[in-house]
C-alpha cells in the first residue's frame, strides 16, 4: 500500500475550544460558539495526512473510559487505530481563542501509562516497523513516559532506518535532539525556551540551528508563525514567506506544517515546491477552526503566493 505512515501521540487529548471576544482573566468570560473533538498534535498530524491522501496507522497510549470520540475520528479518517489503551480517561486540553488571535491553552496532565502498556507500545512499534518508512512522533509525553525513554524510541527507529519526524518541547524536545531524528520542527518560542535566550531574528535561527545540526539531525524546521518558515538542510537554508492571512486560530498550524513536511518528502517533491507547499498548508490552517483540508483551490491559489528565498538572500 502506498504512501503509508505512522503518527506517534503518546499523550492525546481531547480539545475543548473556545472562541470568545476578549478573555476576561480573574473574572467571567462568555464564549460565542465552542468545539469538543479529538486532538494531541499527532492526531491532527494524522487528520491532515489523511486529506491529503495517506494511509495512515495512528498510535500511542488512549485513555479507554473515553476513547469514543478518538474511535469515531479514526474511523471518519479510514486510519488503523494500533493505539495501546490504558485505564483512567484521556485529558481535556481547553483552548480559548480571542478575536485578536491570540490563543491561551490550558493543558491538563495525560493519563498514566505503566510499564505493562510500555511493553505493548514497543511491541507495536516493532510491528509497524516491519512496513513503514515514515514515523510521526509528536506532541508532549504522559505521565510514565521520560524524555529519555521518548528518545529512545527514536533513536532506534532510526537505526532501523526509519524517517522520524520529531516535534515535541521542553525536555522532550532536548533529549529527542540527542537522538538525532531525520526531522525536527521546533517554533521559534521552543527554540528560545531549548537554548534559554530569545529569538529574535532569522539570523538567531541560522546560528542556533547550525550548532544542532551537528548532531546529525538531517532537517531541521523552525516555524515563526506570520513570518513563515525556515528549513535548514544538507547545509542550505530555505525560507518561505505567506502572504497575510486572517487569522481565525492558531491551533494546529504547526501540526499542519509538519503533515505538509512529511507529505511533501513521501511525494518526492523538491525543495522549493515542498516549502511552498507545506507553508500554505499551515497558512491555510490558521483561516480556520480545526484541522484538516477543506478546500484545495485555495490551497492551490495560496501556493502560488508563497515566496521562498534561499537564505543568502536574507538581510537579518
Amino acid at each position: 500500500m502506498l504512501n503509508k505512515v505512522v503518527t506517534i501521540t503518546l499523550n492525546p487529548a481531547l480539545d475543548l475550544t473556545g472562541s470568545l471576544d476578549t478573555l476576561n482573566k480573574g473574572s467571567v468570560s462568555l464564549v460565542n460558539s465552542s468545539n469538543f473533538h479529538a486532538a494531541g498534535k499527532g492526531v491532527n498530524v494524522a487528520k491532515v495526512l489523511s486529506d491529503l491522501g495517506a494511509n495512515v496507522t495512528v498510535t500511542g497510549f488512549l485513555g479507554e473510559d473515553n476513547q469514543a470520540l478518538f474511535c469515531q475520528l479514526f474511523n471518519d479518517i479510514n486510519a488503523t487505530d494500533r493505539f495501546v489503551r490504558v485505564k483512567g480517561s484521556t485529558r481535556i486540553n481547553v483552548k480559548l481563542v480571542e478575536q485578536s488571535g491570540t490563543v491561551s491553552d490550558i493543558n491538563f496532565p495525560g493519563v498514566c501509562v505503566d510499564d505493562h502498556a510500555i511493553e505493548l507500545f514497543e511491541t507495536t512499534l516493532d510491528e509497524l516497523c516491519q512496513d513503514h518508512e515514515y514515523f510521526v512522533l509528536a506532541g508532549s509525553l504522559p505521565q510514565g513516559v521520560t524524555a529519555e525513554l521518548c528518545a529512545k524510541w527514536v533513536s532506534q527507529l532510526q537505526q532501523r532506518g526509519k524517517k522520524v519526524i520529531f516535534d515535541s518541547s521542553r525536555a522532550a524536545l532536548k533529549a529527542g535532539i540527542g537522538a538525532a531524528p531525520w526531522l525536527i520542527k521546533p517554533n521559534d518560542e521552543e527554540l528560545s525556551e531549548l537554548i534559554g535566550s530569545k529569538i529574535q531574528t532569522a539570523h538567531d535561527v541560522t546560528s542556533i540551528t547550525k550548532q544542532l545540526s551537528q548532531t546529525g539531525i538531517e532537517n531541521i524546521v523552525v516555524s515563526m508563525g506570520a513570518e513563515g518558515v525556515m528549513w535548514l538542510n544538507q547545509n542550505q537554508w530555505l525560507r518561505s514567506k505567506p502572504p497575510k492571512m486572517e487569522v481565525v486560530s492558531t491551533v494546529g498550524a504547526g501540526d499542519t506544517l509538519v503533515a505538509g513536511m512529511c507529505w511533501g518528502h513521501m511525494q518526492n517533491m523538491n525543495k522549493n515546491e515542498l516549502l511552498r507547499f507545506a507553508t500554505s498548508l499551515s497558512a491555510l490552517a490558521v483561516s480556520q477552526v480545526g484541522v484538516g483540508v477543506n478546500d484545495f483551490s485555495l490551497l492551490h491559489t495560496l501556493q502560488e503566493q508563497i515566496e521562498i528565498n534561499p537564505i543568502s538572500s536574507l538581510n537579518e
